[in-house]
């Protein structure tokens, strides 16, 4: 089978109004004060177009230090900022230090003792273009601290959240890079969408190695042309690849160049940008979102999945909990954040995600994980159930039929109590036990179980 080497790895719409509030104008942060390694390639038929490589931009000899950017880390923490799903290109080379590349500058971060961000740049064709290139980048126009204070004063909980995931920030990435990123993402888990943007990464020019990992500028709209839907399929990119492809042609057929078109999208007003992403193989409105809020200046943007679906309905709309996500309802989520959080809504929904991840979990104190909790009562509830029913099969079910049927049976009272589970969000162990004995009547063997060790089993797992 045809193969590709990938790099090493590490490890979000229907019409959406104007709106309506608007947060202080954000200030300008301080001003700064003043080879190409071909991708080897193992294959019975090599592909050539593969193999040939770009000549990488001539390079100036950079003295490796790190420069303070001045910024603090209320207004930019790495941690919550990189790995936290807005891309998949940036690499923690070490335990404090982010590396990554932006247009052809290889870059890292990390925080100073006195939390402040500093970079280093390894390797570029210009040390001022690569700063100029990394302001852009973290959206230092816009000043988080004053965007928050706003938010704070109209939501106890977001204020509550700020005090422990200080330095939230969106990205303004390149439209392409972020357009690919999240075509990968569709229907995917972080490790895969990881592998697949890196295999992307990897059709471009090498700029080296940090923290043992290699990186390189992200592929031209030429380059990606020369990669077949075959490749891409036996890279495992499935049905994305068909996606990848029409989106590259469709790009490249666009008046003017496709890298023009998605650039004069900032310039367009939010739902005519979702509605000409939309025209694009694969891109769907929660993926034009993305696209529009991570790299257009779209920063009222708000891609809906589950996720936010169960963060509005908790916070914002509870009455339509228990409501099945529709593209209408997707719509009045995005319409809810707007209203709450105005102009800025994209980057506060940000900071409201992030706290959902399980990872914030050794960041935010247990209050915030009983609420994170709350949003798989039913689950747990039905799972206490199970275990409930099984308990109850093991003592009423006959010995010989323990082995043999007893699986099947319990498989048939999961479903069932997974049906019913709705209902059970608020039941302690005892209502939950009294439950499966109205679903199913216990026998008298089964009775001789008292209710208090039932309660105790169904403790546990809860």
């Amino acid at each position: 089978m045809h193969s590709l080497k990938l790099p090493q790895t590490m490890k979000r719409r229907r019409p959406i109004p104007q709106p309506p509030s608007t947060p202080p104008t954000p200030t300008l942060l301080k001003t700064l004060a003043s080879n190409s390694k071909p991708t080897s390639n193992s294959s019975k038929k090599p592909r050539i177009l593969i193999k040939t490589p770009q000549t990488p931009p001539p390079t100036t000899p950079i003295s490796p230090k790190w420069v303070p950017l001045n910024i603090a880390k209320s207004e930019l923490s790495l941690a919550l900022t990189f790995p936290t799903g807005q891309t998949f290109r940036w690499k923690q080379t070490t335990p404090l230090q982010y590396t990554g590349v932006i247009g052809s500058h290889l870059i890292s971060l990390k925080h100073l003792q006195n939390g402040d961000v500093a970079y280093l740049i390894h390797q570029s064709p210009s040390e001022e273009n690569a700063r100029s290139a990394l302001l852009d980048f973290l959206n230092v126009g816009i000043s988080l601290s004053e965007m928050w204070e706003v938010f704070k004063a109209s939501d106890s909980r977001f204020a509550e959240l700020a005090q422990y995931l200080g330095g939230a920030r969106v990205l303004r990435q390149d439209p392409l890079e972020c357009l690919i990123q999240f075509l990968c993402s569709s229907n995917n888990n972080i490790g895969r969408i990881t592998k697949m943007v890196d295999f992307v990464s990897s059709l471009g020019n090498y700029l080296g190695s940090v923290g043992g990992f290699d990186f390189y500028e992200f592929p031209s709209l030429d380059r990606l042309s020369m990669v077949s839907e075959e490749d891409f399929r036996e890279a495992g990119f499935g049905y994305r690849a068909k996606y990848i492809i029409g989106t590259v042609k469709a790009l490249q057929s666009k008046s003017g160049g496709g890298i023009e078109w998605l650039a004069s999208l900032r310039e367009m007003d939010l739902q005519e940008v979702v509605d000409a992403l939309s025209t694009l193989p694969g891109v769907g409105p929660k993926v034009a979102a993305c696209i529009a809020l991570f790299s257009l200046d779209q920063h009222h943007a708000i891609p809906v999945d589950t996720h936010v679906w169960q963060i509005a309905t908790r916070y914002l709309i509870p009455e339509l909990a228990g409501s099945r996500l529709t593209p209408k309802l997707c719509s009045r989520v995005a319409d809810a954040f707007v209203s709450k959080y105005g102009k800025y809504a994209g980057w506060a929904q940000t900071l409201l995600f992030i706290a959902e991840l399980p990872s914030q979990k050794t960041i935010l104190p247990p209050k915030f994980w009983v609420t994170e909790e709350n949003k798989d009562t039913n689950i747990k509830a039905s799972t206490t159930e199970t275990i409930l029913w099984t308990l109850h099969l093991c003592t009423c079910v006959p010995t010989r039929w323990r082995t043999l049927q007893r699986d099947q049976m319990a498989k048939q009272a999961r479903a069932e109590l997974s049906h019913h589970s709705h209902s059970y969000s608020s039941r302690t162990s005892h209502q939950c036990t009294h439950r499966v004995e109205q679903l199913h009547p216990p026998c008298p063997r089964s009775q001789q179980i008292s209710h208090a060790h039932l309660s105790h089993m169904g403790n546990r797992v809860s």
